[in-house]
């Protein structure tokens, strides 16, 4: 359900985007907000940094995170300037932000090259038919890692 500084916040995000292009990156900025304030923002750092992960989303994400000294971002709104990909909203629900708000959509984002719809559309169909194979492959000791996790006393559960 659209906010009253919806349009403020995407207008900002769209700017990073337009300016990140200028500067030779790709076409995707965001910010996230809490209370009406600024917490972070991030831009598309994929080519500059040579890192697949570094989408706009998840750069604010990081920064927001380091800005309140959290890794829980409740409390706050994700704006994008485009639909999150599929990383990127899953990064929204790992950081568990309240809402996430976008301008341009995936269809938009195919438009300009960016795989964005492709993902979308494999992650509805059977892992079976995928080009990427996905394999499970269980020893005897995999769950180990969780049995270790369950038993320390120092864990912080998220």
């Amino acid at each position: 359900m659209p906010h009253s500084d919806d349009a403020r916040w995407l207008a900002r995000a769209i700017d990073l985007a337009v300016a990140n292009v200028a500067d030779g990156g790709g076409p995707f900025g965001a910010l996230i907000v809490r209370d009406g304030e600024i917490v972070a923002e991030g831009q598309n750092r994929v080519t500059r940094d040579l890192d697949p992960t570094a989408h706009a989303e998840v750069v604010a994400i990081r920064a927001a995170c380091s800005a309140v000294g959290d890794f829980s971002l409740a409390g706050t709104t994700l704006y994008t300037s485009c639909e999150p990909c599929p990383l990127c909203l899953s990064a929204s629900l790992w950081a568990r932000v309240d809402r996430v708000v976008f301008a341009a959509d995936r269809h938009d984002a195919a438009r300009g090259g960016f795989d964005d719809l492709e993902f979308y559309e494999l992650f509805a169909r059977d892992r079976s038919t995928w080009d990427l194979p996905v394999d499970a492959v269980r020893p005897e000791n995999a769950p180990a890692p969780f049995d270790a996790w369950l038993a320390a006393d120092h864990r912080t559960d998220y």
